[in-house]
This record gives C-alpha cells, sequence and structure tokens, in this order.
C-alpha cells in the first residue's frame, strides 16, 4: 500500500508520465548509475530514457543496488527499486511499452550474482521479453560477467554487454545487447569546445563497426554536457550515457527546432562611403528598428547567411542601454518612447513621462524644423514601437484610443497593418490620402498618406509577407523625398521580436533577413542622397539568444535562449552617412533622440 501511495505522488510530481509510453525520439539516452538519481527508475523513464543502469552487489544472498559495499542501504535491492516498481507501473497503466532496458552493472562475482538475479526476475516472467513477448523488459548484463560461450544458457530476457573492440562474427551476437567501451580509451576531450578530428575519426571507426555487426554502442566515462550530447547524437552514438537524463532529453529533443540552415544567402550591398561621416548638415534621417533584435540575433542572421549581412558593413557602432523607467527590463513601449521622446518612461506607457504626462515626440521636433516625418512597420501600426511616435495613452493594448492620436500627429506618412481599428474618415478629415497599394504612393500628390496593409496583423517571412518591408522602405522614401524638403523615417522590423518570444530560430533568422534587405535599400539611400543619416538599433533584446554552435559553410546556426521575454542586454546602434560619427560610444536609448535633434540642427 505504501508504495502505491509512492506511486501516486510521482503521477503528481512528474506529472508527464501518466498514462504515457515513453516518446518516440531520434536519440537514447542512458541514465548512468540511474540509482542515485532523486527517483530511481521515474527519473529515467519520465526522461524517456533507453537504457537505464542499475549497479548491483550480492551480499548475504541479496541483490543489493549500490556502487560499493560501503554505500549499501538495506531497503535499496534490485527488487525493491526497479522490478517492483517497473511491474506496479505496469498495473496502474504508467507503463503501456517497453522502450527501455535496464542494464544491470554486476560488481561482485559474475555468475553466482547472475544466477540469483535470473531467479529474483523469474516471477515477472509476463513482462520480460521472450520469443513470445519480443517487446518485453530486456536485462542487459554489464560489469561481472561470464564467459561469452556461456552467454547462451541464460534465459531469453537476458543479454549482455560486450566490452571488447575486438568484433568477430563468430561471438555471440544473438545473446549481445550492447557493445560498450571506455570513452577515454578513444578520447581525452572533456566536452568543450571541438573533439581533435583525428580522435573524432577514431571513435567514429568503432561506432561505425559496432553497426557493421548490428548492435547499438555506448561509451561510459563521457563528456555530459550540450556540447557532447549534439556530437554523440550526431556521430551515431547509440546510447548517450549521462548523469542528467532529463536535461539531455530537453537538450536533444529541441535540437532540430534550435538549427537552423539557410537554402540559399542572400546579396549583400556593398557601401560606396563616399558620404560616410561627413560632416554636412542631416537632410534625411532612417531609424530603423528591429524589434527585439540584439547582437545574438545579428549573428545568427550574419552566420546563417555565409557571414555576411548589409548591416555588417557599416563601420561607426555604439551600445544602448535599455532600462526602462520603472523595471531594468524595458518593454517595446517604454523603449520606443525613450528613443521617440528623449525621456525614460514606465512600461506599458507610449508618449508619457513617469508622470503621466504626455510628451512630445521627434515627428513633432522635426516638423518645427521643416521635415516630413513618416513610420513604417510590417505589424500593425498601434503597435507599441510606431505607437510611440504618435500617441499618448498610459497602456499599450488600447489599441483604439491609440489610433485615435494618428489624425492629430504631425506624421505626413504611414504604411502597416492593423487598418480595423482607425477611422478613416477621420483621417481624410485630417488630409490623409488613403491608398490601397504601395505603387499608389508614387501618384498621391497629397501631403498626407496612409496605407493599412491588412485590417489586422501581418503575416510573417514563413506565412509569405514577401519583401513587404523594403518595398514599403522605397515607396515611402521616395514619397516622402518628392518634395524636396528635409524628412525622417522610421522603420520597424517587428516580428524578429516575435522569434524570441517564441523561441523561433528560424524566425529570427528570416525576419533578421528580411530587415536587413530594407537596411541595405536605406544604404544605398544614404550613398545616393548626401546628407543622410541612417541609423540601425532596438528597442531591445529578446529571448536571451545565444549561439552555441553552427557551421558557417553549411550556413547552419544551433540558437539557444535564456526566457522567453525580454532581456536587459545592451543593444547595438549602427550608424551610416552625415554625422554618423556622432552615434558611437555606450548610453541611454534617450540619447538617440537628443543626437538626432544635435545633428539635424
Amino acid at each position: 500500500m505504501k508504495t502505491v501511495k509512492l506511486l501516486l505522488l510521482l503521477v503528481c510530481v512528474l506529472g508527464p508520465i501518466a498514462a504515457y509510453t515513453q516518446q518516440k525520439t531520434t536519440f537514447a539516452l542512458h541514465s548512468h548509475n540511474d540509482y542515485l538519481q532523486p527517483v530511481p527508475f521515474w527519473d529515467a523513464f519520465s526522461a524517456g530514457c533507453a537504457s537505464i543502469e542499475v549497479d548491483v552487489i550480492l551480499q548475504e544472498g541479496e541483490l543489493m543496488v549500490a556502487h560499493e559495499k560501503a554505500s549499501i542501504q538495506a531497503p535499496r535491492t534490485f527488487e525493491n527499486l526497479y522490478l517492483k516498481p517497473i511491474q506496479q507501473g505496469i498495473d496502474l497503466g504508467l507503463i503501456k511499452g517497453f522502450n527501455f532496458h535496464l542494464l544491470v552493472d554486476i560488481k561482485t562475482e559474475a555468475y553466482s550474482t547472475l544466477d540469483l538475479l535470473v531467479k529474483q526476475t523469474q516471477p515477472y516472467a509476463a513482462m520480460l521479453y521472450s520469443p513470445e513477448n519480443p517487446l518485453g523488459l530486456k536485462l542487459i548484463i554489464s560489469g561481472g560477467r561470464p564467459k561469452a560461450a556461456d552467454y547462451v544458457k541464460y534465459p531469453s530476457w537476458v543479454f549482455f554487454d560486450y566490452q571488447s573492440s575486438q568484433l568477430t562474427s563468430d561471438l555471440p551476437w544473438e545473446k549481445i545487447g550492447m557493445v560498450s567501451l571506455s570513452f577515454p580509451r578513444f578520447s581525452v576531450w572533456n566536452g568543450k569546445g571541438r573533439i581533435v578530428e583525428s580522435q573524432r575519426k577514431q571513435l567514429q571507426a568503432f561506432i561505425d563497426l559496432v553497426h557493421s555487426y548490428d548492435r547499438p554502442v555506448r561509451f561510459w566515462a563521457s563528456p555530459d554536457g550540450k556540447t557532447a550530447w549534439r556530437a554523440f547524437h550526431e556521430m551515431g552514438i547509440d546510447y548517450i550515457n549521462t548523469d542528467r537524463p532529463a536535461e539531455a532529453r530537453d537538450y536533444l529533443s529541441s535540437l532540430a527546432k534550435n538549427i537552423y540552415s539557410l537554402p540559399n544567402p542572400q546579396e549583400v550591398y556593398l557601401p560606396t562611403y563616399q558620404n560616410d561621416g561627413v560632416d554636412t548638415p542631416v537632410k534625411q534621417v532612417f531609424l530603423l528598428i528591429g524589434d527585439g533584435n540584439g547582437l545574438a540575433q545579428i549573428s545568427a542572421g550574419l552566420l546563417a547567411n555565409g557571414g555576411q549581412l548589409s548591416l555588417a558593413q557599416v563601420r561607426n557602432m555604439g551600445l544602448v542601454k535599455t532600462q526602462a523607467a520603472d523595471d531594468f527590463t524595458t518593454d517595446s513601449a517604454a523603449g520606443a518612447t525613450a528613443m521617440a521622446t528623449g525621456q525614460k518612461a514606465n512600461n506599458r506607457a507610449l508618449g508619457l513621462n513617469v508622470a503621466g504626462d504626455s510628451i512630445p515626440t521627434l515627428p513633432y521636433f522635426l516638423s518645427l524644423k521643416g521635415f516630413k516625418t513618416g513610420l513604417v512597420t510590417n505589424d500593425e501600426l498601434t503597435g507599441a514601437t510606431p505607437a510611440a511616435f504618435y500617441a499618448h495613452h498610459p497602456e499599450r493594448d488600447a489599441v483604439l484610443e491609440i489610433a485615435s492620436y494618428l489624425p492629430n500627429s504631425t506624421l505626413n506618412l504611414v504604411i502597416g497593418g492593423g487598418g480595423r481599428y482607425f477611422n478613416n474618415e477621420k483621417l481624410s478629415q485630417a488630409g490623409f490620402t488613403l491608398v490601397s497599394d504601395l505603387q499608389s504612393l508614387a501618384v498621391v500628390k497629397g501631403a498626407r498618406v496612409a496605407h493599412f496593409a491588412s485590417e489586422g496583423g501581418m503575416p510573417g517571412m514563413e506565412e509569405g509577407r514577401g519583401d513587404f518591408l523594403s518595398q514599403a522602405f522605397l515607396q515611402a522614401s521616395s514619397y516622402l523625398g518628392k518634395a524636396k524638403t528635409p524628412f525622417f523615417l522610421m522603420v520597424e522590423a517587428a516580428k524578429i521580436d516575435s522569434g524570441g518570444h517564441s523561441n523561433s530560430p528560424s524566425t529570427i533568422v528570416t525576419e533578421l533577413l528580411d530587415f536587413d534587405r530594407a537596411i541595405a535599400e536605406a544604404i544605398r539611400y544614404a550613398d545616393t542622397h548626401p546628407g543622410t543619416l541612417v541609423l540601425v538599433t532596438a528597442d531591445h533584446e529578446t529571448g536571451g539568444v545565444t549561439l552555441p554552435q553552427g557551421n558557417v559553410d553549411k550556413r547552419e546556426v544551433e540558437l539557444a535562449f535564456h526566457s522567453d521575454d525580454h532581456t536587459g542586454i545592451l543593444v547595438p546602434i549602427f550608424a551610416y552617412g552625415a554625422r554618423s560619427g556622432e552615434f558611437r560610444g555606450v548610453y541611454s536609448n534617450t540619447e538617440i533622440f537628443t543626437r538626432i535633434l544635435k545633428v539635424v540642427k
């Protein structure tokens, strides 16, 4: 009764193991010294381990589970820790199939210990492997073993762990469950960085040899960490040895999702640099904001693109501190408000100072200097980043109230999604011409224009958005430049942030590369229009992204995520064109506003 209660407690604690046969995966884990886990057997089972190691010692007619005699504890027998729980798991419906075996490592004399093991397992025959029960539980005997010639003398459920590099066709392969050797026999690699190639080849040759006999292979005393797990998985090691089964399961099961390989690289624009850094009046300002776009996101896009980006051609760079007024980690509303107003804001607030008062935005100040101003986003125009440049509201999600600020703003152009939130009649009364497509911008004569690319949100690149962002930039810059007056254009790449929140490498890379195409057009414009300043930055980083591994030649990157939210990491700022040198250094996001106004004087 006590054991049943324990099992029911385990169901509550481990949750996912209830009514569950182990997950089918492309990898298999070996729970090394499983009896040392907090909950022997069940930890390994819930982690989906295919091989579970049990050390046994024959003492006073009982099979004790321990590594050495000094650590023996009276209740910890092979039957109590493994046979009974497995049987009770079957009875309770927790175990519905055997995608695992027990690797029994005998620490005492082989024949006598194995004889008792066979005797103790016989009462559980119904769950054990046999020709009549081919899906039953197998015991693979390791450590102390009888002579290979005696393997065939043992029952059908007993197999053996062969521990020699001398493999021949005359071995009793029908009784060999796996082949195991010590990893240090092949390599001194500690699992950090990359294994020496000559050692890797030697290891791979043995793996291939074992596989030629159609048997699985395992290595003990092997490195136990993410880099090693991936390397062993790619080399085809059948049972990956680990003391951290749940962590190894989580890493390897998400590995395919966390690796992105770019099929074909995109071209990058190579600047002329003729107008870069020159001390001339700034007539056009492009502020391109990659939402959630930190250095790791940029690195992922660059390395997936074969080591090149248009953004990577920019020579003037700085780092931006993004903290909000009321929190260490900013959201897009406070981050964009800091850039749009030059003042810190509370999270969720748009165009308000910490006292809750409306404060003028960059488009307003620039309009006083004769600048036309515009916003482009590949998401809703009521989104936090674009809204911070025209709205004044304490709640970023109050979309109808936010949209109501647009007619009374000083903006001359808006392009993006979220059309359903805007009152077209009021926009028309405020002088906006509404156009149904980007190409119509070329013939619009009015002083204000709006294009709603969608009624709600916009699709991502993986959903077929296409080249909307770069085309919107081209049409917007052409429209604003027709009047031959200075202009300011903010362009947001909104969905890099989405990739960080969803921990999706493919979203991050495809959206980053789309952003880079818009950046390329901005730099190209600066090369042909003296007096243009291009700024590329982010409101914050999202996901705590790192790049543990990858392959530049294959355009492959592996991303790892610390969170699914924003972080307080510094974000970069890149500057190209007139007065671009003014944006070097490490400074607060409010300084972007201040420095823009400084260079346009």
